[in-house]
């Protein structure tokens, strides 16, 4: 049995981080290329909210805009689409492959109603941006205070 002497002043989580890395080490023999801890979501997006509007903005690289479907279902926002990698000879052997092709979907759940008949999207360099204009009932009104 080992004796491990405690630091008199131990960073904060320090032992939980090295026995983080030692775990992660452990699982990368067994599956490199991949961390253990945190799954790969595809595609990787940013949910903001501007004015009246929310906008999902998703790194798409590679991905034919012809080849996406999008649409707003009961409070959530549907992405799918395919991603094809050309120009690869399937007899190919990889030391590493880090970017996947094939299909996919994501799922996002809208923090708020949107007016499902006003959405729009545009892609520029690899990255979407999806519009999505609130309804009329997720917009704050002002009420006015009567006095008699």
């Amino acid at each position: 049995m080992a004796i491990v002497r405690l630091k008199s002043n131990p960073d904060e989580g320090s032992e939980f981080n090295r026995l983080r890395q030692e775990i992660n080490q452990l699982f990368n023999l067994f599956s490199p290329g991949s961390d253990p801890f945190f799954s790969r979501v595809y595609p990787a997006i940013n949910l903001t909210e501007e004015g009246d509007h929310l906008y999902v903005r998703a790194e798409l690289p590679g991905v034919n805009p012809e080849s996406l479907d999008i649409s707003v279902i009961e409070g959530k926002l549907m992405i799918r689409g395919e991603r094809k990698i050309e120009g690869e000879d399937p007899k190919t052997s990889y030391h590493r492959r880090e970017r996947e092709a094939g299909f996919f979907r994501r799922t996002i759940g809208l923090p708020m109603k949107v007016d499902s008949g006003k959405v729009s999207a545009s892609m520029k360099n690899g990255v979407l941006t999806i519009t999505l204009p609130k309804s009329e009932e997720a917009i704050p009104r002002k009420i006015t205070v009567k006095t008699t």
